[in-house]
């Protein structure tokens, strides 16, 4: 996969002619670094981002500089430095979205016994900007924010493209047909049941790993991204009996979280 941008920034911006190029590129190196990938060298990077190794190496060394990334000289190779951590952080103590969402989807995952999701789309993924998950082993366990599921077969990724313009919708439809050649057909066909059931009904849910079933509904606030909530139980249940139960305070919670922000 190449460079992840928000779809939607990607049309604004080109429609502006105001994108500062080597910033993009810049971008695109830090983006190509996801965990189990400790240390990319310039030819990775350069596979990851589609840019030339001249222009990776260029870039990677202001980067250095800069202290975004570490060099290992031994190994010819960078891995990301500290100070991203720290904006990471800034970004999540400093998000009013989650404060407000945070205590919420904590009291439901406990009171319900279930997992409580909130993710953004980035490119043709989606990222977790806040997880809670139940555990029947230990009462609690936090999945680290920033993990990224995969947009086209997901019920957090098809609620976003429910809320996608046509073109941004367009255009990633495109880029998942190009990568799933085989069963295509079937999975379009699912992800368009999806939208549709989003549309109809305010949620979709999908299946993608084992025992579990996930509803998820997006959260549209002028002037805001495009949030989506997602719930989710793993275990034996039906899919039809996981949806009756969830359907509800999935949507409940989205009202009250949508309302919320737009009073910010």
């Amino acid at each position: 996969m190449g460079t992840r941008t928000d779809p939607e920034a990607v049309v604004a911006n080109a429609a502006r002619g105001d994108r500062n190029r080597s910033l993009e590129r810049g971008i695109a190196i830090l983006r190509a670094f996801r965990p189990g990938a400790d240390l990319l060298g310039n030819g990775d990077l350069a596979e990851r981002t589609g840019l030339s190794r001249a222009t990776v190496s260029r870039l990677a060394q202001t980067l250095v500089d800069s202290g975004m990334l570490e060099h290992d000289r031994r190994r010819r190779a960078y891995r990301l430095a500290p100070p991203v951590l720290s904006l990471a952080h800034a970004m999540r103590t400093g998000s009013p979205v989650l404060q407000l969402a945070g205590p919420w989807m904590r009291t439901e995952a406990e009171q319900r016994k279930i997992n409580v999701g909130l993710a953004v789309a980035d490119g043709d993924e989606m990222v977790y900007l806040e997880s809670v998950r139940y555990s029947r082993r230990v009462a609690w366990r936090n999945v680290v924010a920033g993990q990224r599921v995969p947009m086209e077969l997901t019920s957090l990724g098809r609620a976003w493209l429910s809320a996608a313009t046509d073109g941004a919708r367009r255009g990633l439809m495109a880029q998942f047909r190009e990568r799933r050649t085989s069963g295509w057909r079937d999975l379009a066909r699912d992800i368009e049941a999806a939208i549709a059931s989003v549309h109809e009904h305010g949620y979709c849910w999908a299946s993608w790993q084992p025992q579990v079933v996930a509803l998820a509904t997006p959260v549209v606030v002028v002037d805001h991204p495009v949030y989506v909530l997602n719930m989710s139980i793993t275990g034996d249940a039906e899919a039809t009996e996981v949806v009756d139960r969830l359907c509800e305070p999935l949507l409940s919670l989205k009202r009250r979280l949508q309302d919320a922000i737009s009073h910010l």
